[in-house]
Parts: C-alpha cells; structure tokens; sequence
C-alpha cells in the first residue's frame, strides 16, 4: 500500500471567518499530528486550498485573508498545494496526476468540512479506483440551518462518517492511522 495525505481546505474561513468548525474537539490538533507524522514516515502530503471562482464572493475570495491556509499547516511540509473551486478536490485540478506521479492506491482524508469536501473528495477518489482512509477526529464540521432543515456538527460528522464506512472509505481515528505508518 502507498497511501497519501490530502490535507483539505484547512483554511483560516474556518476559524476566523463565516464558518467556525466546532466539531470534533481538537479537531486542528489531529490534523496537525497527522501531518507531523505523515512527513516522518515520508508520506506525501497535498494541501488542498479552496476559492470560490466568483471574485465578489462574502466567503473563500481568492487572496482573501479567510483564504489563507491556517498559520500552523502553512508552515509545515508538504509536497504540493492544489487549488480547487468545487468541494471535490479531483474536479478541474492536478490531483489524479500528482497521485499517480506518487504511485499512490491509498488516499487518507483529513480537513474540512467532513460533509462537503472531504465527502466529495473520498467519493471521487473511490470512484478513481483509490482505497480511502477517512480520519474521523481529523475532518471537521459545523452546524447547519437552510432551507432543508438543519443539522447539529455532532450530527453531521456522526452521519457522513457512517456512511462514509458503508462502502466508500475506511474510517478510523488519527492515533489507529498513525498505528499503521
């Protein structure tokens, strides 16, 4: 197995901006580890950025300081940083290719949100033939309240995760992955 790191969306919207993660605790924290470790074990890691394609837009404006990766995961290695401007991270980007170059069959998701990125990035990659790893204390989520309903971030992470592990991904806590490197 050749796994890689996609470090989603970890950006600074997500805590200084419009859309604070508030779940799980320590959610930062475990992506981080993951990302320490990762690079001990000479994993490759891509960081995946986030904007909106229209340049008015109130959240994740290009060079926007809410656009700026968070402090900590912009100091840390990594092997590339991949722009995206649709929750999943293989649309209209390098990411199949940079995955390849790394003879990678193994993707390990951490990031944001669990239920609209990290989701849609798993099903892409599971699609693509890829085993997936969905790190359950490194992917983090919000609540929300539209006009369909609304949904507590407990509710959400708890949600996707199971139906993440039903078919698409194998979800396991950051300290089992760590286990395994």
């Amino acid at each position: 197995m050749k796994r890689a790191l996609l470090v989603i969306d970890v950006q600074q919207e997500y805590f200084d901006g419009a859309l604070p993660i508030t779940h799980p605790v320590g959610h930062l924290d475990s992506i981080l580890n993951v990302m320490d470790e990762a690079t001990k074990a000479g994993v490759p890691i891509a960081v995946i950025r986030h904007h909106q394609a229209d340049p008015e837009s109130p959240i994740f404006r290009l060079n926007s300081d809410a656009w700026q990766l968070h402090p900590a995961v912009e100091q840390r290695p990594r092997d590339v940083v991949i722009d995206k401007q649709l929750p999943g991270s293989f649309t209209n980007t390098p990411l199949d290719e940079w995955l390849k170059k790394q003879v990678a069959d193994t993707v390990s998701i951490v990031g944001y949100m669990t239920h609209m990125c990290c989701d849609t990035t798993a099903r892409q990659a599971f699609h693509r033939g890829y085993k997936v790893e969905f790190l359950s204390d490194a992917t983090g989520t919000l609540d929300v309240q539209n006009e369909a309903g609304s949904a507590t971030a407990q509710e959400l992470q708890r949600s996707i995760l199971v139906a993440q592990q039903m078919f698409i991904s194998e979800v396991l806590d950051s300290a089992d992955w760590i286990e395994r490197l």
